[in-house]
């Protein structure tokens, strides 16, 4: 018998049944959905990873930069002054622009490759200055880079009867008790010194314009004075005093890439025998007085700097400005009454005290009493002379310049013995002055094999420039004709230096033709020559090893008063003699021997021994040198020491 289902069962089989393939419809469903998810959730994890792989590979790109930016530091210019120079830089050879090489980031940097040779002190500005071109540490939008030097030696003088630390370069000792005498002996000196430490700092500003360049520099080193006060009484002698050397501003316009021009203001090297100067070991005086002519000075001035070639490095130089008329004055040795002719003086000569407060108190006014500036130019040229590597282009230059000195008369003309209104009259505004000028050539010639330097100059009245032998003017006498029967001698307002004189007032007695004598500048003329080998590059030394710096410095030169002036104006020259105020020193020179080792690019040590003398007009026996007359005084000096720059 068949069996017979509930009727209300057939529905819900019918819903199950639906139900279950429902939910196996789902169940597909979300399987694929999974699918779908977990494939989207690999995507994802694959884009990180190469995210990841990318930044790590920009980061090592960067560390990598990082590495080629640092720079190392060298030594520029003969070692005077640091400049950094990025990894991968290579020196060019002589008259060839710098090229950059391929380096390797973790590469230690390239070592020197040549020896370079004898670089001279350069300061002829042919390399005009490039925005950029001065790295060290950013001050807002300034760059400030300091440099300088750490200089300490040890010297002995055979004869320094002034006790300086240097030699002295007048010829007639101030500070002595005769200043032509040094005593029963010879009157030796030995000094260690480290005032002639310098310190400096090299500036730039920023402008929008890229043809603008915008420096500065400041420098100054501890041979001021020495220092007095009540916990430095007894220490005087190493309490030396900062002193200004170079304080000015510079504007370069890059025209183009061939041409620029310049204008500078503030105290830099003057253009007149600045251009090539002696390098010794003795930096105090260096050899002023005995050939090397040179001066700082404030000063406005401009420039052309026009490049002819860059395959041989030719540059031209034209330059052109006012200076200060400094005349050298030392109004701290007081005036000395040397009136002529039986003069009754208008007024009496301040004592040595007010002659070093007018010294402390102005300096020097005689060439601003002029109510003029001194005008002042140089030509030059630069050029390579050798091509082989390691090797400074060559320098020739001509400069000059012009100025004048006036002397302000103290008192009133009103007064004095023989005097006349006429007189009066006829003397009014009529100061004495005197012109200044000079002349000068220098070579600087590097080779391979030895450098070259040499300096010759020609001028009147050239005491401010360390040359001429002290000298400055002459006072022309009165007339010994005539009915000129009384002379007065007329005193100055910053109490000229007794050794010059006063000026003589020459007047007629019951006449109006009174006048002031002339006075005449003291011609003088000298120079300097200059041998310069590199011992290490001549010998063949490894350039990377420690005897690469190695140089020797063979240096003479002098400074001549013209001897026609001497007879004239010494009073020594008997029948000859027209005026008075030449100092009576002939001639000063000197000559050194100078060797000089590098350690490193830091480091450096010299040794030199030098001769230095002065010589007295007409062979005359002036002098009282260790108890014994002589006509030429000197002074053997040997000195030693590092020079650490920085």
């Amino acid at each position: 018998m068949k069996r017979k289902y509930p009727t209300i069962l057939w529905p819900i089989l019918a819903v199950v049944w639906v139900a279950f393939c429902f939910s196996t419809l789902l169940t597909a469903q979300n399987s694929a959905t999974n699918s779908d998810n977990n494939q989207v959730v690999a995507d994802q994890l694959r884009q990180m990873q190469q995210q990841l792989n990318e930044q790590q590979q920009q980061i090592n790109r960067l560390q990598g930069e990082l590495k080629e930016a640092r720079g190392q530091v060298k030594l520029v210019n003969g070692g005077t002054q640091p400049e950094l120079v990025p990894i991968g830089y290579s020196e060019p050879a002589s008259g060839e622009p710098a090229a950059a090489v391929a380096v390797a980031p973790d590469a230690p940097p390239p070592g020197p490759t040549v020896i370079p040779a004898v670089v001279p002190l350069r300061v002829l500005p042919f390399d005009s200055p490039k925005t950029g071109g001065v790295l060290g540490v950013k001050v807002g939008p300034i760059t400030l880079q300091p440099y300088g030097f750490i200089k300490s030696t040890a010297a002995r003088d055979s004869s320094n009867p002034d006790g300086d630390d240097f030699p002295f370069a007048f010829g007639i000792w101030v500070n002595a008790a005769n200043s032509l005498s040094t005593g029963v002996t010879s009157d030796s000196e030995f000094h260690v010194k480290a005032r002639s430490t310098r310190f400096g700092m090299n500036i730039e500003w920023p402008d929008f314009s890229p043809k603008l360049t915008m420096t500065g520099r400041i420098e100054g080193d501890f041979e001021g004075n020495f220092n007095e006060s009540n916990n430095s009484d007894v220490t005087s002698a190493i309490s030396n005093n900062p002193r200004i050397r170079l304080a000015f501003v510079r504007l370069d316009y890059h025209a183009s890439e061939n041409t620029s021009f310049y204008f500078e203001g503030g105290q830099d090297w003057t253009l007149f025998g600045s251009g090539v100067q002696v390098e010794l070991l003795e930096t105090t005086g260096n050899a002023g007085y005995y050939g090397d002519a040179r001066g700082r000075a404030p000063q406005l001035r401009a420039g052309w700097i026009q490049t002819l070639s860059h395959e041989r490095n030719v540059k031209f130089l034209l330059e052109g400005g006012i200076t200060m008329p400094g005349t050298g004055s030392i109004p701290k040795l007081g005036v000395l009454d040397t009136g002529c002719c039986g003069s009754t003086d208008l007024v009496a000569p301040p004592d040595g005290g007010e002659g070093l407060a007018v010294q402390l108190g102005e300096g020097d006014r005689e060439g601003e009493d002029s109510g003029r500036p001194e005008v002042e130019g140089r030509i030059a040229l630069q050029f390579q002379l050798d091509n082989a590597k390691g090797v400074a282009p060559a320098q020739i230059s001509l400069a000059g310049f012009q100025g004048r000195s006036e002397y302000v008369p103290i008192g009133d003309l009103t007064t004095g013995a023989g005097l006349t209104a006429g007189d009066r009259a006829a003397l009014a505004g009529k100061n004495p002055s005197s012109v200044m000028y000079g002349g000068q050539i220098g070579v600087q010639l590097p080779t391979r094999w030895a450098t070259f330097t040499a300096s010759l100059y020609r001028g009147a009245n050239l005491r401010f420039y360390a040359a001429g032998q002290v000298n400055t003017f002459a006072t022309m006498n009165c007339p010994t004709t005539g009915t000129f029967t009384v002379t007065h001698s007329l005193l100055t307002q910053d109490g000229s230096p007794g050794v010059q004189g006063p000026a003589n007032v020459c007047v007629n007695e019951g006449d109006t033709n009174g006048f002031v004598a002339p006075e005449l500048p003291i011609r003088s003329f000298g120079g300097f020559a200059q041998v310069g080998f590199p011992l290490s590059r001549i010998f063949n030394a490894d350039p990377k090893g420690r005897n690469a710096g190695w140089r020797l410095l063979l240096s003479a030169g002098k400074d001549q008063v013209v001897d026609r002036d001497l007879q004239r104006f010494s009073g020594l020259g008997g029948a000859l003699t027209t005026g008075s105020g030449a100092i009576p020193l002939a001639m000063g020179k000197f000559a050194a021997l100078g060797v000089f080792y590098k350690l490193n690019q830091w480091a450096n040590f010299a040794f030199e021994e030098s001769i230095y003398a002065s010589r007295l007009v007409f062979g005359d026996k002036i002098y009282a040198i260790a108890g014994f007359p002589a006509n030429e005084w000197q002074d053997h000096r040997t000195e030693f020491g590092p020079i650490f720059t920085f």
